[in-house]
């Protein structure tokens, strides 16, 4: 690519990051290897000192790991990325880098439930005060900050029912009350393709990229976007010293593939949605559906100021409760039971007994995550075929 140029997402889903190696290969070399050679002990130590550039064990950094990893900077508009074993990796290294004991992390409450977990029951044993409120409203988020606050951490939409945050307001209430405060978004649901926080305002992008970005269900990885500076400071504390999250060359070549459809998969499972969400809409054994492009929605005209397109999922509450609801995803025949997202299949869950079972009913109820919930991943089937689907679903409750 010429760095003079500005070239458009597709283009750089596919050419961003990539180096030309010695042989000239098309497709990105795996660079299956625990550790690198050094020309001499003054050139490790150079290396290991942050004097010269280069790869010293593949914990800390690997040739097609950095290739992906340059590839999503550029997507997301940051400077810098690293590559992840998981998802949850992604969150805890970026967190665990950045608090102590005595710190303040102020998060939504509604969040993925592994998330929630790890902020609610595990770091508040370790000295780490975190609050939940909902960052939408204001007046909460102004009430929660305080001098030992370092992160406020959001979703937006929010797993599983779609919540939309207004992420310059927030950004600007937050770094207005202290620069310093670093705002984490988890922007999986969307892709860089669909929104993009860092231009919003966000300091931290944080991606399960076993969803949309890999987005043919046959890994686990994750992602960690924001300045050079800090990730170079999680690249050592987060990644090397504390979890040891690292992606691993195999999956970073699958990424690599993955992100060369990014867009034209992206397109089709957005259209599907919303075609999707308004034939739910109009069925009257559907209570509500929530999905941003859908006028109805709550949180549609945020969505629609902050996202480049509304999605892939949404999320739906069947007539008759969580027996309706699981009778409903039982007798679908197309669609597939079963947890993750931004997959080629559609995929369909109960979050209350599933992927958010880590919450308490009241918990539940505080974060607007209904009992009787259903959330979609819309795959790449053809629209109609999914519609009936649905249809002959519905007529056996």
């Amino acid at each position: 690519m010429n760095a003079n140029k500005s070239y458009g997402f597709g283009t750089r889903s596919i050419h961003a990051g990539h180096n030309k190696d010695a042989y000239g290969a098309l497709c990105t070399p795996v660079y299956r290897t625990s550790t690198f050679e050094f020309k001499s002990c003054q050139h490790g130590a150079d290396i290991f000192a942050g004097k010269e550039l280069g790869f010293a064990y593949s914990r800390t950094g690997n040739p097609t790991v950095a290739e992906v990893e340059a590839k999503l900077a550029n997507l997301e508009g940051g400077e810098a990325a690293i590559a992840t074993a998981s998802g949850m990796g992604a969150i805890t290294a970026a967190i665990w880098t950045l608090i102590k004991a005595g710190d303040r992390i102020v998060a939504d409450q509604t969040l993925y439930g592994c998330t929630f977990e790890f902020l609610s029951r595990h770091l508040p044993q370790l000295g780490v005060d975190v609050v939940f409120i909902d960052c939408s409203d204001e007046a909460q988020l102004k009430a929660a900050l305080t001098d030992n606050t370092r992160i406020v951490y959001l979703e937006t939409p929010a797993n599983p029912n779609l919540k939309i945050t207004d992420i310059r307001k927030v950004a600007g209430i937050v770094h207005g009350f202290k620069p310093e405060i670093k705002v984490i978004c988890d922007n999986t649901f969307c892709s860089p393709f669909v929104q993009r926080p860092l231009e919003l305002g966000a300091d931290i992008v944080v991606h399960s990229a076993t969803k949309y970005i890999n987005g043919h269900g046959d890994l686990l990885a994750g992602f960690i976007i924001t300045d050079a500076d800090t990730i170079n400071e999680m690249r050592v504390k987060g990644i090397k010293d504390m979890t040891g999250a690292m992606m691993q060359a195999d999956e970073a070549a699958l990424v690599i593939r993955g992100l060369k459809t990014l867009p034209l998969r992206m397109r089709q499972h957005c259209a599907s949605a919303m075609e999707i969400a308004k034939f739910l809409e109009s069925s009257d054994k559907i209570e509500k559906v929530f999905y941003p492009g859908l006028e109805s929605f709550e949180g549609h005209e945020v969505a629609a100021s902050q996202m480049d397109h509304f999605g892939g999922m949404l999320s739906f509450i069947v007539k008759g409760g969580r027996a309706a609801a699981s009778r409903l995803c039982d007798s679908l025949e197309l669609c597939t039971l079963a947890v993750s997202l931004g997959d080629a299949e559609t995929l369909i869950e109960h979050p209350a007994s599933m992927t958010h079972s880590t919450y308490t009913a009241e918990e539940l109820r505080e974060a607007g995550i209904d009992e009787g919930l259903v959330r979609l991943s819309v795959g790449l089937e053809d629209t109609e075929d999914l519609i009936d689907d649905f249809r002959q679903a519905l007529e056996k409750i």
